[in-house]
């Protein structure tokens, strides 16, 4: 008996059905790593730009009180620098709006030449090359402030930004310093 319908090709067609199926499944994959590196090259960035700031900020806890400056001619260039008086911390903390303070906060006062070794600790705005090979520009913003206990304290606020995106920070941390700490 002679069937009706002949079925010549349909394991073509099964085939061309399962590879295109197959294809769906390894773009979804592909698309799946794809987001995955982006999201470890993030946090990577987010990672150095933490230690970054952790070395920063140890470099001033291992200062004398009384040094914990910053030049005058490094801080009239940070002052230029839309980015540095852009940051939270500058404009709530020292700036000066409209003529007058927003919460006003007395500025350490700047020094012509840097007394520590380390000249980084004396410039509130320079680039460093982390140890992934990019560039991060590290701002340092530093005022006095008086708690509720009355001792002067000067408070220090270390920014780190990707220095070819400057309109984020990758990492933020402040510490107090005060004088019962070392002189």
């Amino acid at each position: 008996m002679r069937r009706l319908r002949s079925e010549k090709g349909f394991g073509l067609l099964e085939l061309l059905m399962a590879i295109t199926m197959l294809n769906v499944g390894i773009l979804a994959i592909v698309a799946a790593f794809n987001a995955g590196a982006l999201a470890l090259n993030r946090a990577s960035r987010q990672s150095t730009g933490t230690a970054i700031a952790d070395t920063q900020m140890e470099l001033f806890r291992g200062i004398k009180y009384v040094n914990i400056q910053q030049t005058t001619s490094d801080w009239n260039s940070a002052v230029a620098d839309s980015t540095w008086t852009a940051d939270p911390v500058y404009t709530s903390s020292t700036a000066m709006n409209g003529g007058s303070p927003t919460s006003p906060r007395a500025l350490v006062p700047t020094v012509t030449t840097c007394p520590n070794t380390n000249t980084n600790s004396c410039d509130p705005s320079f680039v460093t090359s982390g140890p992934d090979g990019r560039s991060y520009r590290v701002d340092t913003y530093l005022y006095y402030d008086t708690p509720s206990y009355g001792s002067q304290i000067k408070v220090i606020t270390v920014v780190v930004r990707n220095a070819s995106d400057l309109s984020h920070s990758l990492a933020r941390e402040t510490s107090t310093f005060d004088i019962t700490t070392g002189s």
